[in-house]
């Protein structure tokens, strides 16, 4: 206790675990209703050692004060407001130059829930039904930040969840535009790193009008075509050919043309 009430009043606020502090207490506040149970239950999925199986095994994780109960309790009567927390993601992010973004999605299979809404069909790389890399669940965009550092270290600033419905491309141009006024103008313009899944000409349509660098992977199958070839001038009417046809007969070589 001692040395938490040191901690609390330290007067460096550059101090590690007080800009920690800091921190913590914004996300904190974006939680409306059940803010305490919310944050706990956040705590206990980034600090689990393990895939938790249950959602009855986060009340068993340390960070969580609440039993079982609380956890379902601020799951279903719990307020987060969305938008305060992704203003809050990207006004921490590291400094870098240049900015650099990846944007991808990841599936969350629900094959056995059959009562979960907006359900869709997506590709995932582990889990195959009937012999394909195809399974029914949720699918989430998301965009983070990456580094130049060799790490695995990223900076998530937004996910959404893709309605089965929604164009996969259009979803990450509206998640691209809606980062970028949240960046203002006063940073370097960023790169914006897009998997082989994505449409590179569709992209450019929708980000033509954005501030921003766009990077697709393009897949080893994809066919690449130059420009075509200027067409030919149209010969004027009226006009008869300059070329021999391949058909007309030809003049032996050597001999004299007749006189006229």
């Amino acid at each position: 206790m001692l040395g938490w009430v040191r901690l609390r009043g330290h007067a460096d606020a550059n101090f590690p675990l007080v800009r920690l502090g800091a921190f913590r207490a914004e996300p904190h506040a974006c939680n409306s209703r059940r803010a305490d149970a919310l944050f706990e239950v956040g705590d206990a999925l980034l600090c689990a050692q393990t895939p938790l199986p249950s959602l009855p095994h986060l009340s068993l994780e340390p960070a969580p004060r609440r039993g079982w109960g609380s956890v379902y309790a601020a799951l279903a009567r719990g307020r987060l407001d969305t938008e305060r927390l992704r203003d809050v993601l990207v006004r921490v992010l590291p400094d870098a130059d240049p900015l650099v973004f990846a944007v991808d999605v990841t599936t969350w299979p629900r094959c056995d829930a059959e009562c979960s809404p907006c359900r869709g069909s997506y590709s995932h790389p582990s889990r195959h039904s009937a012999g394909q890399p195809i399974i029914a669940g949720w699918a989430y965009p998301w965009i983070a930040q990456l580094g130049f550092d060799r790490d695995s270290w990223t900076a998530p600033v937004d996910a959404r969840r893709l309605h089965p419905l929604d164009d996969t491309d259009q979803q990450a141009a509206c998640q691209v535009r809606a980062l970028l006024g949240r960046l203002g103008d006063g940073r370097p313009v960023p790169l914006v790193v897009f998997d082989a899944g994505y449409d590179s000409a569709q992209l450019t349509l929708d980000l033509a009008q954005a501030r921003v660098a766009v990077l697709v992977r393009l897949r080893a199958d994809r066919c690449c075509y130059a420009d075509p070839p200027p067409p030919h001038r149209a010969r004027p009417a009226g006009h008869a050919a300059t070329t021999p046809s391949a058909t007309a007969p030809t003049r032996p070589p050597g001999r004299p043309r007749p006189p006229p």
